[in-house]
């Protein structure tokens, strides 16, 4: 499996920084925030620096757009299925990356708080549940998509439910 995508953080993530208070905002409303392997890596890199920051004391997560994250990049996913092993690798590859940014989130010794207003699915509504605590907006709306493309995702659903106020 190849290195991990070098795109900029900045290009994918913003990151905030007031009194204390780390906002972070996924910043590709183009495809709704999805979680693929460089916006993954981009998160698991932004999250060690906030745990090695000692002015950072909470974390806000949040996504530009109609999204929070609409769970993992299915066109990364799809382009993959060429690949000699029918994009095997790349799945395992992805979701252990993905386990990882969750564990991360899980660990930060600061609370981290999920702030939707919009859609976070699959994926997406995993990153919800691994927030110590989620805010739903009016407009948020969550859901467990993944069965429609035979991705199995009903995982987080009862974390969700535990963590949304």
């Amino acid at each position: 499996m190849s290195a991990p995508s070098a795109a900029k953080p900045s290009e994918l993530v913003r990151r905030e920084d007031d009194r204390g208070v780390v906002t972070l905002t996924l910043a590709t409303p183009q495809n709704r925030n999805a979680l693929g392997l460089a916006m993954i890596d981009t998160l698991i890199v932004t999250f060690a620096d906030i745990a090695k920051d000692e002015s950072a004391r909470v974390v806000v997560l949040t996504g530009e757009g109609a999204a929070l994250s609409g769970g993992h990049d299915l066109k990364e996913i799809q382009a993959h299925r060429n690949d000699p092993d029918r994009g095997r690798a790349f799945n395992e590859h992805i979701m252990a990356r993905c386990a990882t940014l969750m564990q991360a989130i899980v660990a930060l010794p600061k609370p981290v708080i999920a702030a939707v207003e919009g859609v976070a699915t699959a994926a997406g509504c995993q990153l919800v549940a691994a927030c110590d605590l989620a805010v739903a907006g009016d407009h948020a709306r969550f859901g467990l998509s993944g069965v429609n493309s035979g991705l199995f995702c009903s995982s987080p659903l009862v974390a969700v439910g535990r963590a949304v106020s």
